[in-house]
């Protein structure tokens, strides 16, 4: 199956490559051609990126800053990300536009659907930053959430795993992979794969996840062609 609209979600950390925290634009420059490839295709891309290479409200928290300024101030690390995605994405020759949950109308447009949607249907890669811009949501809700509104086809799980397994495939060596499993299972297992409100909201609007290694070149385009590449999650 081919997918015609997608939500590409990519965590925070994805950006470091084998740094320890910021954004190595190598890393950048790679997933930027990945998108490229598929939208010289017509498919219409939304991405919602995360701000843990930056901070990470639940981590600031623990370090005794107050939880609702330690999400604001995540948010603004994914507004830091979504910039300097949009930036290895235009350097392709590919359009973008950057749409925050927060205005900030110096550097990006307030999300509203009406227009994203009128972006992806010109063309444009759409990122969305800043989450859900309300604190104790986490950017894996607001790739849900975004995905439901604009109508995408499935969520892309971008991740340095190949797939979902039983166990932790980079502490065991006899962890099995699931290539198809179904939400119930997935609740049943315990499995880790979005925080419950993201995956709830997933499973009540029948939206299929899959999580895939975003870091093997042409995995992407495996993908949204409709390759067993990676685990899928559905009903």
């Amino acid at each position: 199956m081919s997918y015609k609209r997608i939500l590409l979600k990519l965590s925070g950390e994805a950006l470091m490559g084998d740094r320890q925290h910021g954004i190595d634009p190598k890393r950048l420059a790679e997933y930027a051609e990945e998108v490229k490839t598929i939208l010289d295709q017509g498919i219409e891309v939304a991405i919602v990126i995360g701000g843990g290479n930056i901070f990470r409200g639940v981590a600031g928290a623990s370090n005794g800053i107050d939880r609702v300024q330690g999400d604001y101030m995540g948010m603004l690390a994914t507004a830091i990300n979504g910039l300097a995605l949009q930036s290895a994405i235009e350097a392709t020759g590919a359009k973008t536009r950057l749409l925050t949950a927060i205005k900030m109308e110096q550097v990006a447009e307030p999300f509203i659907k009406r227009r994203a949607v009128r972006h992806l249907e010109k063309g444009r890669v759409v990122i969305f930053g800043c989450g859900t811009g309300n604190p104790y949501f986490t950017t894996d809700t607001a790739a849900v959430l975004r995905a439901i509104e604009i109508g995408a086809d499935v969520i892309l799980k971008g991740t340095r795993v190949d797939g979902i397994y039983n166990v932790d495939p980079e502490k065991h060596d006899d962890a099995i992979k699931f290539d198809t499993i179904s939400y119930k299972e997935v609740i049943d297992k315990g499995l880790k794969i979005m925080d419950i409100t993201a995956f709830a909201l997933s499973q009540e609007n029948n939206l299929p996840i899959i999580v895939f290694d975003m870091n093997t070149k042409g995995n992407l385009e495996k993908v949204i062609s409709g390759k067993n590449i990676g685990t899928k999650v559905d009903n």
